[in-house]
């Protein structure tokens, strides 16, 4: 198993562990997705029973699709860039009001291999997490290929998630 397929079993194994941390509250979950092109979407989906908790997802590749299909202002992005904090806060509140979900993540990143400057080399990611309590952002730098660096965007997105709706049960 290449290194990719190795960090997606291990994310596919949270999602058992998020759909019961949503159905057990009654919260159901949308996306947002940039750099993973889906690939949250397709780990979610795979969970028999998702369709009573994940509403669905937008692939928003381009900065018009960001604006357009999520709202995130044209402003937000050509003085912060696709990949940054305030645009993955937009994109995730985005995602909950367009798709009517009460908790959203989403994800904005350079998977490589070009793409990077000196302030955000490749493999820098901004995500976002939309829980009923907050809305919050964190950036990550991961390493690797192009497939390991969206592989490993997908599976911090969904033990991040997993972990903000334990925080707020505790």
């Amino acid at each position: 198993m290449n290194t990719a397929a190795a960090i997606l079993s291990a994310a596919q194994a949270v999602v058992p562990r998020l759909a019961k941390a949503l159905s057990d509250r009654n919260l159901s979950l949308a996306t947002a997705e940039s750099c993973t092109g889906g690939l949250i979407g397709h780990l979610l989906t795979n969970q028999p029973g998702s369709s009573r908790w994940f509403l669905g997802g937008v692939v928003a590749y381009a900065d018009s699709a960001k604006a357009g299909l999520l709202g995130v202002p044209p402003k937000t992005l050509s003085a912060r860039g696709a990949v940054s904090e305030e645009t993955v806060l937009a994109m995730a509140e985005g995602a909950r009001r367009t798709l009517g979900a009460a908790c959203a993540v989403a994800v904005s990143g350079i998977a490589g291999p070009d793409g990077g400057t000196p302030e955000k080399p490749v493999g820098t990611v901004w995500m976002a997490f939309a829980t009923p309590e907050e809305t919050t952002a964190q950036s990550f730098l991961f390493t690797g290929e192009r497939e390991e660096i969206k592989a490993k965007t997908a599976a911090a997105a969904l033990g991040n998630l997993l972990a903000r709706l334990a925080e707020a049960d505790e």
